[in-house]
């Protein structure tokens, strides 16, 4: 029996699972994630003993934070900073014998939202909703890329804005106008002062509606059949986000047709689930 290992390397926490030919996941386990960086890939070796039992590997998949080369994966997290230049994919074949492909963590949700959470359209665009934002889009299943292979960074585009207070908002990229920095969970707690559980319903309107214009942008752009909004602030807001952006939306966009707009289907297991798209098929 082919064997799969997927490993979602978050900031915070590690997932590794294995799965059979299927993709059907067979064992998983879940650990906080180290800052030191030897640690975290001891522990990493570790888990995957955990799920595979010793078995032969066939093949394995990582997701994690960017700046990252994909083709020679080598990852360089923004949120792990003791993980610079690591040549991860160099590493875990000389250890497993097998390849390992790995990208950013959002392109990877968008696989396994295409592959597992039945979405197999022409033209997918996933969206993660959580401390920071970010998203992949895919083409016929295929990882669309910019210019140098780059990854798109659909949360750093200006949108006209409310904001109730306006000299809070600060982008970790630099900018004082990017729609991350607006409906983020770092950038909700930085301009009402609390996290994004605890605002009421004419806060939420306000982050809906600037997510509403930058779904807005995006469908004109990209013009997705389905954009699936995944991570804890949008899994957790639910309907109250969702429903008033895509009205937001609606109401301006003109030129284009209107996208499917829903929340994953795979919730907070979508990066998992993409890891072993990713270790079963080489999508990218």
């Amino acid at each position: 029996m082919a064997l799969y290992v997927g490993l979602d390397i978050g900031g915070t926490k590690l997932l590794v699972a294995s799965a059979d030919e299927h993709g059907t996941i067979i064992r998983r386990t879940q650990e906080l994630t180290p800052y030191d960086l030897n640690e975290g890939l001891a522990l990493l070796h570790t888990m995957i003993e955990r799920v595979t039992n010793g078995a032969t590997i066939t093949a394995l998949g990582a997701a994690i934070g960017g700046p990252l080369d994909w083709q020679h994966g080598i990852v360089s997290p923004l949120h792990q900073p003791q993980w610079h230049e690591v040549p991860l994919k160099a590493m875990m074949e000389a250890v497993y014998g097998c390849p390992l492909y790995v990208d950013v963590d959002t392109n990877v949700a968008a696989l396994g939202e295409w592959a597992f959470g039945g979405e197999q359209v022409s033209r997918l665009l996933y969206i993660t909703i959580s401390t920071g934002m970010g998203g992949g889009f895919l083409v016929d299943g295929a990882i669309y890329r910019g210019m140098q292979g780059a990854h798109p960074e659909i949360a750093h585009q200006a949108i006209p804005y409310k904001c109730s207070h306006p000299e809070h908002i600060r982008c970790d990229c630099g900018t004082d106008d990017c729609l991350e920095a607006l409906v983020s969970g770092k950038g909700i707690q930085r301009i009402f002062l609390k996290p994004a559980e605890e605002l009421d319903d004419h806060e939420w309107l306000e982050v809906a509606y600037n997510l509403g214009q930058g779904l807005r942008n995006l469908a004109t752009i990209y013009l997705p059949d389905v954009i699936a909004l995944g991570g804890g602030v949008a899994i957790g807001a639910g309907a109250k986000l969702l429903d008033a952006a895509r009205q937001v939306m609606v109401e301006h966009l003109k030129l284009v047709p209107v996208p499917e707009v829903r929340l994953s289907r795979l919730g907070y297991e979508t990066a998992l689930r993409g890891t072993l798209a990713l270790a079963m098929v080489d999508l990218a």
